[in-house]
């Protein structure tokens, strides 16, 4: 099965490491994000990946191109110019890195991936997130109702720690707890090819006529993830997941 990973936004929030290269490939524990949800895929077994790139995607085709040289031992001939791979970092991994244009809204690159799924259902992610959905059960689950549309719906952790008073008198802290009320989009999408009709063109946001029009259909359903997902929009996220990730305290390392 494929998984489409959008990858081509401008990360405005995160300009401090994005104006250099794209959201994608700004680091957490000295690795790509993009590279920790595409392991994190991979450990499920889907290693079948289609990158929509847009702003900087030459940053993700390069990293993609040199990811196994440089984590290799390698023997160079420099009088025929072959090179040969020894042991070393690989990844079983098939990548189209497809270029969906600077200014393609999400709904757009999504489309622009169709021929790459080959009529078949499809998983889609984002480029900027990490989490502990257990993937299989999303696919059993969206097999299981027979809809078009499959979102994964999460509850976003607190900002500030929350307070539970009293009058004046704290009874209760908890540092960042998950918000006891509301879900939101937290993608891990799985999807059926007949989607596609439901994007009009390169200006369409998914997130709002597709989806709305598929709820409204009853095409689309929501699986609830109930543990750990944080996106990473902002500087403060980044910091966030990198120190998880230094106190090997990551949630979504579930690889060896």
């Amino acid at each position: 099965m494929k998984v489409g990973i959008l990858a081509g936004g401008t990360g405005t929030r995160l300009m401090e490491e994005t104006e250099a290269r794209p959201k994608p490939m700004v680091e957490i524990g000295g690795r790509p994000i993009l590279w920790h949800i595409m392991k994190y895929y991979s450990h499920f077994g889907f290693n079948d990946f289609v990158v929509a790139l847009g702003y900087k995607g030459d940053c993700i085709k390069r990293y993609m191109i040199d990811y196994s040289p440089l984590a290799c031992n390698l023997t160079v001939n420099l009088h025929n110019g072959s090179v040969k791979m020894h042991e070393g970092e690989k990844e079983d991994w098939t990548i189209d890195l497809v270029d969906t244009g600077q200014q393609t809204n999400t709904g757009g690159r999504i489309k622009q991936l169709k021929p790459f799924m080959e009529n078949e259902t499809f998983m889609l992610t984002w480029g900027d997130g990490v989490g502990t959905v257990d993937l299989h059960q999303l696919l059993k689950f969206h097999k299981s109702h027979g809809r078009l549309a499959t979102v994964t719906a999460v509850r976003p952790p607190a900002r500030f720690g929350k307070l539970e008073l009293d009058g004046d008198q704290v009874l209760e802290f908890s540092e960042k707890p998950q918000l006891g009320e509301g879900w939101i989009n937290g993608a891990y999408f799985v999807l059926e090819p007949e989607v596609f009709d439901y994007i009009e063109g390169d200006d369409t946001q998914w997130e709002k006529e597709p989806l709305e029009r598929l709820a409204k259909e009853h095409q689309l359903m929501a699986y609830r993830h109930h543990d750990f997902w944080q996106c990473m929009d902002t500087l403060r996220d980044k910091r966030y997941l990198d120190g998880l990730w230094k106190k090997q305290q990551a949630p979504w390392k579930v690889w060896r």
